[in-house]
């Protein structure tokens, strides 16, 4: 029986995505080959690759808008760099909302002059600072959708005439909104989009080609739009099996309907969280994330116990962060509800016999 699976990433797949991407690794389009053995030049992965970018599209909204969608190597922490490469070049303004804005905000600062217009660190990153100022004169303005280690997310996202890029590796395709809002997202597709090994990037392509420096070709956002992701070899089977997430989640009924799932199971959660005297919840309640609720143990002494228990119940990847601790469940578009469940259930069972 497969695990409860609330790991943080790299993240759980559908079944069905796991088993037609184990086939293909044997036997792809039944040509009696591997998918990581054909020609990333060959017609079927050519295939491969425009679909997944088109589906991209398709399912945020963008289609016919000027936006490109690139499958990209390097992680998100490449964009931390690639970003500032590409569009610094006076100054930015950044949202500091945890781990991964203060690395961006590291990189950028080797391109040019850093505006933090805001930043949660006084409270251990456990809120999303509100009612802040972006400079009109800034290149652009970024900000994290979505905080996996300390479990917060951002509801709105400001009303501004200064680009907009945003960090959305851990909440993308999660929940409805205007994307064409933004003018460059970026996202690990580990968290919930596929496995570790490709980035998804879409920009709006006429933010580009305004800073003054050389880019390399390599951290380029132009050159691969102009190469349509294929500047050099991809990551073949990352991109195929996030083509083959994206196709479930649109069978499924899209961003639309996924949302709706996603709510039910962070209520589910949450609402436990809330009830059971053993627990406390870490992020500030308007700012919870429906991705990655955090918590902890009001008795530490339970942690033991608790630890055997979820276990026990076929529960992985339940621990928080290496450098908080406490719970962090993931609950990622693939999760079920029933997994939620699960996790309630044990949660009650402690209640019962502490």
């Amino acid at each position: 029986m497969k695990k409860h699976n609330f790991s943080a990433g790299p993240c759980i797949l559908p079944e069905e995505v796991l088993q037609k991407a184990s086939e293909a690794i044997i036997n792809f389009n039944n040509d009696n080959l591997s998918l990581i053995e054909i020609s990333h030049r060959s017609q079927p992965f050519v295939d491969v690759i425009e679909n997944a970018r088109s589906l991209v599209l398709e399912l945020l909204g963008l289609q016919n808008k000027g936006y490109h969608a690139l499958f990209l190597q390097g992680g998100a922490s490449t964009q931390f760099l690639m970003t500032a490469y590409n569009l610094l070049n006076k100054k930015a303004a950044y949202l500091n909302t945890g781990t991964w804005s203060t690395k961006a905000i590291k990189e950028a600062k080797l391109f040019g002059e850093l505006i933090e217009v805001a930043s949660s660190k006084d409270k251990n990153f456990n809120y999303i600072p509100k009612n802040y100022e972006i400079p009109s004169d800034a290149d652009y303005f970024h900000c994290t959708s979505n905080n996996t280690i300390y479990g917060t997310q951002m509801m709105e996202f400001p009303e501004t005439e200064v680009p907009l890029v945003c960090d959305m590796s851990s909440d993308i395709f999660s929940r409805q909104l205007d994307f064409s809002k933004f003018d460059l997202i970026y996202a690990g597709a580990q968290k919930n989009m596929g496995p570790a090994g490709t980035t998804l990037v879409v920009v709006k392509e006429d933010i580009l080609g305004k800073v003054e420096r050389q880019i390399p070709s390599m951290l380029n956002y132009q050159v691969f739009i102009d190469k349509d992701s294929m500047f050099n070899t991809p990551p073949v089977f990352a991109v195929y099996t996030s083509m083959l997430t994206l196709e479930w989640l649109k069978d499924l009924g899209g961003i639309e309907f996924i949302e709706k799932v996603n709510n039910q199971k962070a209520a589910l959660l949450y609402d436990e969280i809330d009830r059971n005297p053993l627990f406390k919840g870490v992020a500030a309640k308007e700012d919870r994330s429906k991705m990655n609720a955090t918590f902890t143990l009001i008795n530490p002494e339970l942690q033991t116990q608790f630890d055997t228990m979820w276990k026990e119940a076929n529960i992985n990847g339940l621990s928080g962060h290496r450098s908080v601790g406490g719970y962090r469940a993931s609950m990622y578009n693939a999760l079920t509800l029933y997994s939620v469940q699960a996790l309630v259930d044990v949660m009650k069972e402690l209640e019962r016999k502490a």
